[in-house]
């Protein structure tokens, strides 16, 4: 979907191209904010150069936003590893400087968790650092509650919010 506000952005569903360059934009987002792998952040996911292979799976969705052709951002939507079918989680929500301040961010979860109702969620968890207020923020807007304990078995070490949302 184009953006009308900004109509250089574009916001689409992940194709097999775009693998190197959301796996670029995650690892530099990743340093610029010390989301290192050795703390189990997306950077140490296996799959993080095979995103596309990973969210063409029944009940998975990523979406990529491009401005001006190129990709500066993205996140996704997923079953919950370990845990109740009826949760996903949001997931590797990621984007450079120049895509943030934008709406983008709240547009592309809002987009996500549509999908994930479509596809028969009922809830939907996701996984953060402190330090990332602006996150925080928009997932609290949206109707994310903080929650005590971890939910399935993300492997994200150093994720100590985690948040749930009824769909």
């Amino acid at each position: 979907m184009r953006n009308n506000s900004f109509p250089n952005i574009n916001l689409r569903l992940i194709k097999k191209a775009d693998n190197l360059a959301i796996a670029r934009v995650i690892r530099q987002v990743s340093a610029e904010f010390g989301l290192t792998a050795d703390k189990g952040y997306t950077v140490a996911d296996p799959n993080l150069d095979q995103l596309y292979e990973l969210y063409s799976q029944p009940g998975h969705a990523y979406w990529v936003v491009e401005i001006d052709g190129q990709i500066a951002g993205g996140g996704g939507v997923a079953p919950l590893a370990c845990s109740d079918p009826g949760i996903c989680e949001l997931q590797k929500m990621y984007f450079l400087p120049a895509a943030r301040g934008k709406g983008l961010a709240k547009t592309l979860a809002l987009q996500a968790l549509e999908f994930a109702r479509e596809q028969g969620f009922r809830q939907c968890y996701l996984e953060t650092t402190g330090f990332l207020n602006q996150a925080i923020g928009l997932y609290e807007k949206l109707g994310f509650e903080h929650i005590p304990e971890a939910l399935g078995c993300t492997g994200h070490v150093d994720c100590e919010v985690r948040m749930l949302k009824t769909l």
